[in-house]
């Protein structure tokens, strides 16, 4: 039962075995070898705390008669821990079979207690069901740590949508495919797709930037270039909006990297300067019936 579900949800299990002795150690692995266990030995307590370190432990069978450090002592070290508190321990012992060691065996941190000689089924079956414990732990941690990651993304988009409300010109940001993930209200707002409901003013909008007419998304255009990692500043482009008025924008555009320096996306800030272009085209058009005045007077004159 654990195996299988190890196996689906990519989880290796190791089983932590200490004992002293190499015959005993060979007897567990003989037991349990044939079950896709990732089998750790230890030849003594304090062996067995430092393989802790290295690795994810999900069960541990501990004998407990052991020199310098007995079972008993080295469980009640493990369980003072805290990120092994909840890491199984099965005692095994020839010796200590009576109810006092077993009972000493409960209160040191033990989950199981056998005695040698054991039935090897009962040992599989039981480290099976204490190993499906940890992976059902392990799992609710992963969700519950997707969750935390999950909220914490929601509150930095939050952040990011108030920050974006806030400026004074157009924020676009779009995917590695050019497809808008967010846009602020002003730059709805230059592109003429305010003044209904924000959903249905949101998907007009979206239809108008997919169009083949939009000279922002082109191919030779700001955002196509910004998402093959060339940045650009202050570019001059007419535009045809949604609610039919011309306009003049100017964009900037730069690529989004991942921590690898791959381009995952672009963001761009546009700025409407319709009314500048309009005075500049203004005085263009008052200089140059200024120049063509001159012009007609100086040929008058002459003939």
């Amino acid at each position: 039962m654990a195996n299988s579900e190890s196996k689906a949800s990519g989880l290796s299990l190791n089983l932590l075995l200490v004992d002293d002795q190499p015959s005993n150690l060979l007897a567990l692995e003989a037991v349990l070898s044939d079950r896709g266990y990732n089998l750790i030995l230890a030849r003594s307590g304090s062996e067995a705390l430092a393989l802790l370190n290295e690795h994810e432990i999900a069960v541990i069978l501990l004998d407990i008669q052991m020199p310098e450090m007995d079972g008993f002592e080295t469980a009640r070290r493990i369980k003072s821990i805290h990120e092994y508190q909840n890491i199984p321990i099965i005692f095994i012992t020839a010796i200590y079979k009576e109810d006092p060691w077993i009972k000493k065996g409960y209160e040191a941190g033990g989950i199981d207690y056998f005695c040698k000689p054991f039935d090897p089924d009962i040992l599989r079956m039981k480290v099976a069901l204490y190993t499906s414990f940890h992976e059902k732990l392990h799992l609710l941690q992963e969700r519950e740590k997707r969750i935390k990651e999950t909220d914490e993304l929601l509150k930095t988009e939050r952040k990011l949508s108030d920050v974006l409300e806030t400026l004074p010109v157009g924020v676009l940001i779009a995917d590695a495919e050019g497809r808008i993930y967010q846009v602020n209200e002003q730059a709805l707002r230059i592109w003429g797709a305010m003044g209904q409901s924000e959903k249905s003013s949101y998907g007009d909008f979206l239809d108008w930037w997919n169009h083949d007419d939009n000279l922002i998304k082109a191919s030779h255009g700001p955002m196509a270039r910004s998402l093959h990692g060339e940045t650009s500043h202050n570019e001059l482009t007419h535009i045809r909006c949604l609610d039919g008025s011309s306009r003049y924008v100017l964009t900037s555009a730069s690529p989004l990297r991942t921590l690898g320096g791959q381009v995952e996306g672009v963001v761009m800030v546009i700025q409407d300067m319709t009314k500048h272009k309009q005075i500049e085209l203004d005085m263009e058009q008052r200089i140059q019936k200024l120049i063509s005045a001159e012009m007609a007077h100086t040929q008058a004159a002459q003939d």
